[in-house]
C-alpha cells in the first residue's frame, strides 16, 4: 500500500515530528510505501490567488507544487494528515492544502444529478487525521465541538463521499508526563505496524 501523509509543523523537535517518526515507522514495518508532503519544507504557499481561484473553477490547476501534490493524492491508498492544533483550529498551511490542493476535477467532483460531491480519488481507502493539542480534550469538546472533527473529516472529506474516516486527538500534550507521551508514541507505531 501507498500512504501519502500531509505534515505541517515548523520546528523540528515538536511533539507532531515525534508523531511522524513514529507513524512512519510503522507504516515501514507494515510494508507501506510513505510519500511524505511536508508543507514547511516544501515552502507550500496556502494563499489562494485569483489565478489558482481561476484555475480551480476550471478544474485545472495551474501551480506545479498543487499540481504534483495531486498526482501524488492519486496514488494514494490511504492519506494521513499530521498537524498541531492552534486556537482551536489547523495551521494555515494545513487549511491552505485543503483549499488549494483539494482540487475538483482530482479529488472530487460534483454530483451529476447537480446535488453533492463525488470521490474522484479511486485508490483511497480511508483517511486519518492526527493531532496535537495543549487543551485538554473535554474543553475543546464542551467548548468548541471538536471543531477538527467538523470541519475536516464532517465538511471536507465525508462531504467529497470518502469512507474510513478517523481521527486520533493527543491532547494536553505539555501538562502530561513524559512517560505517557512516549507510550502514545510506541502504541502508535504499533498500531500503523498493523495497518492495512
Amino acid at each position: 500500500m501507498r500512504t501519502a501523509i500531509v505534515f505541517n509543523h515548523p520546528y523540528e523537535a515538536s511533539y507532531c515530528n515525534a508523531i511522524l517518526n513514529a507513524v512512519t515507522k510503522g507504516l515501514k514495518n507494515a510494508n507501506h510505501e510513505v510519500d511524505l508532503m511536508h508543507l514547511d519544507n516544501d515552502g507550500f504557499n496556502p494563499v489562494m490567488s485569483s489565478a489558482d481561484l481561476k484555475a480551480f473553477v476550471e478544474h485545472k490547476p495551474i501551480d506545479p507544487q498543487v499540481i504534483d501534490y495531486n498526482q501524488r493524492l492519486e496514488k494514494a491508498d490511504h492519506l494521513i494528515f499530521i498537524f498541531p492544533i492552534w486556537w482551536d483550529q489547523m495551521p494555515a498551511m494545513t487549511k491552505g492544502f485543503i483549499d488549494r490542493a483539494l482540487c475538483p476535477g482530482v479529488v472530487y467532483d460534483h454530483h451529476p444529478r447537480g446535488f453533492g460531491l463525488v470521490p474522484l480519488l479511486k485508490k483511497l481507502k480511508g483517511v486519518t487525521i492526527i493531532t496535537t493539542m495543549n487543551k485538554p480534550k473535554i474543553m475543546y469538546s464542551l467548548f468548541n465541538g471538536s471543531l477538527i472533527k467538523k470541519a475536516m473529516l464532517r465538511s471536507v472529506f465525508k462531504t467529497m463521499g470518502y469512507k474510513n474516516l478517523n481521527w486520533l486527538s493527543f491532547t494536553s500534550v505539555k501538562s502530561v508526563s513524559q512517560k505517557k507521551r512516549e507510550n502514545w508514541l510506541i502504541n502508535l507505531e504499533k498500531r500503523f505496524s498493523k495497518f492495512n
